[in-house]
């Protein structure tokens, strides 16, 4: 194992050994087994036995007796016989292929993640974060999860969830890099304009007048959302050398603050078997930790006030008799606000969703409507 800080990405190129991959794989499947990946595999032999085998055998011989009646059925038996075993060991072998590839693959992720001083998780369902990411649709599941503790939390994975409409299903994938901070911060958001190709899906849903415009060439990068009140606060997150990092590292990556967690999302797989792709997320977080120190001394003053909704001005103290200073100490504001957000600060506010279904009432009834209203138009204009 490597010391930290030192970044070795030899595991996921160098030659492995089979017998350890074996190995590994079995390791890993008699840890990671699941009684919904038991059933599904019962399911799938029992349709094929008695729903597709069946239809097979029915179809030929039905042809076979068409054709050349009892010495056609007798063909067509042993030719379904052989087309049927014929693809049940073709998908027994692309099954195995498949394993033998997702073995492989999780082995080096292993490997990799050994070598840089973190953990390897093939699976974690329902992961327990806060990004927006985490609490939409079902199934949702984090893969090949490489997460390092020491000196601070830092988790790198592919992440997916299912959302239904009743007749289809889609199955949205990301790749995210979750980072612990020091203290909760403002509800933040930086939409990457450069993977806005076909529309921004990261901040769509978040009230616009919550975006910051920010100096420089900043907006040319992202769109910075903040909620209502805490611009000033934003303003001290993001200070030109802030700024200048997220441009230069993670201008292709969608970045969240929440509570006290730092995201970062792309729709692009972030554990891979690409040493580049590493190197770039790797320098990417480096870039940022120099700079979470600074973030770890921001206090919300909104949160004092609340502490403290009695206290007495500070200008209004005297003295006492035993004072020993030549001043009179103040009797409110002695301390700094505690770490955290003040309620308003902790979550972006979003779109009213009856103000969508308003505009989209509003778009049917005029197509609606239109002809009828050029119906009319010509009656009228033709007299």
């Amino acid at each position: 194992m490597s010391a930290p800080g030192f970044f070795d990405a030899r595991p996921l190129v160098d030659p492995v050994d089979s017998a350890e991959v074996a190995r590994f794989a079995r390791e890993q499947r008699g840890a990671g087994a699941s009684a919904s990946q038991v059933i599904a595999w019962v399911i799938l032999a029992i349709v094929v036995v008695l729903f597709i085998v069946p239809i097979v055998y029915v179809m030929a011989m039905g042809l076979g007796y068409a054709i050349a009646r009892g010495a056609g059925v007798a063909v067509a038996a042993l030719l379904a016989t052989v087309f049927t075993g014929g693809l049940i060991a073709l998908g027994v072998i692309a099954v195995q292929r498949a394993r033998a590839a997702r073995a492989l693959a999780s082995y080096r992720l292993a490997s990799f993640a050994a070598a840089n001083s973190m953990q390897y998780f093939a699976r974690l369902d329902a992961p327990p974060l806060p990004g927006m990411i985490y609490s939409h649709g079902t199934s949702r599941m984090s893969t090949d999860v490489v997460r390092g503790t020491s000196p601070r939390f830092v988790e790198f994975g592919n992440y997916q969830y299912t959302t239904s409409n009743g007749e289809n299903s889609t199955t949205h994938r990301w790749g995210y890099v979750a980072i612990k901070l020091d203290v909760p911060l403002p509800h933040i958001v930086l939409d990457a304009l450069s993977d806005n190709t076909l529309g921004s899906d990261v901040a769509a849903g978040y009230s616009r007048e919550q975006r910051l415009s920010l100096e420089g060439d900043f907006d040319r990068y992202f769109s910075l959302f903040c909620p209502s009140g805490y611009e000033v606060d934003a303003l001290y997150l993001f200070t030109p050398d802030v700024m200048a990092r997220f441009i230069d590292n993670l201008a292709q990556l969608n970045v969240e603050i929440v509570d006290d967690w730092m995201f970062f999302y792309t729709r692009r797989p972030v554990s891979t078997l690409d040493p580049a792709t590493w190197s770039w997320l790797f320098g990417a977080v480096a870039a940022m930790m120099t700079k979470l120190d600074q973030w770890a001394r921001w206090r919300d003053d909104r949160l004092r006030a609340l502490a403290q909704p009695a206290a007495a001005p500070a200008w209004t103290a005297a003295a006492g008799p035993a004072s020993a200073l030549p001043f009179a100490p103040p009797t409110a504001l002695l301390t700094p606000p505690p770490p955290g957000v003040a309620p308003p600060g902790r979550r972006l506010r979003t779109r009213s969703p009856w103000l969508i279904i308003a505009i989209v009432v509003a778009v049917v009834a005029g197509m609606a409507l239109l002809p009828l209203a050029l119906g009319i138009a010509a009656v009228l204009f033709s007299r």
